[in-house]
């Protein structure tokens, strides 16, 4: 599935994409991370392309408060909010939840260490919200 060295993934066996939704949700929101957009990327690729593709939905997630430190610090950072997560079925009737690693962002900003406060923090808060999913 997605097993990616910049981010984190968490299988659910037996579970499908609209089940595994709200559980995701409730386990941002209790970190303090409430969902600003949605990609149906399914829909999209049938509607464009007509592509039949496996159920994929990306979100963008916020907690304000880490978003307002790291803006503070430079308003270019913008262009790496908000925080990605991917809720994907793998067609075996699993999902698997994948999150971007906001410090691995650390590495192509320059003078990047002057994030590690906001990025670690939204680092421990995601990883905990998958751990709960």
């Amino acid at each position: 599935m997605l097993d990616v060295s910049y981010g984190f993934t968490r299988t659910l066996n037996g579970v499908s994409c609209e089940a595994a939704r709200p559980r995701v949700e409730a386990a941002l929101k209790e970190e303090g991370f409430g969902v600003l957009s949605e990609i149906d990327v399914r829909a999209t690729f049938k509607a464009k392309l007509d592509i039949d593709y496996p159920e994929y939905r990306i979100l963008g997630v916020c907690n304000p408060s880490l978003a307002h430190r790291a803006l503070s610090t430079d308003p270019g950072i913008g262009l790496f909010l908000p925080c990605t997560v991917v809720i994907a079925e793998d067609g075996a009737g699993n999902t698997a939840v994948s999150m971007l690693d906001p410090k691995a962002l650390l590495e192509i900003i320059p003078d990047g260490a002057r994030f590690e406060g906001p990025m670690g923090e939204a680092r421990e808060r995601l990883q905990r919200a998958l751990a709960r999913v």
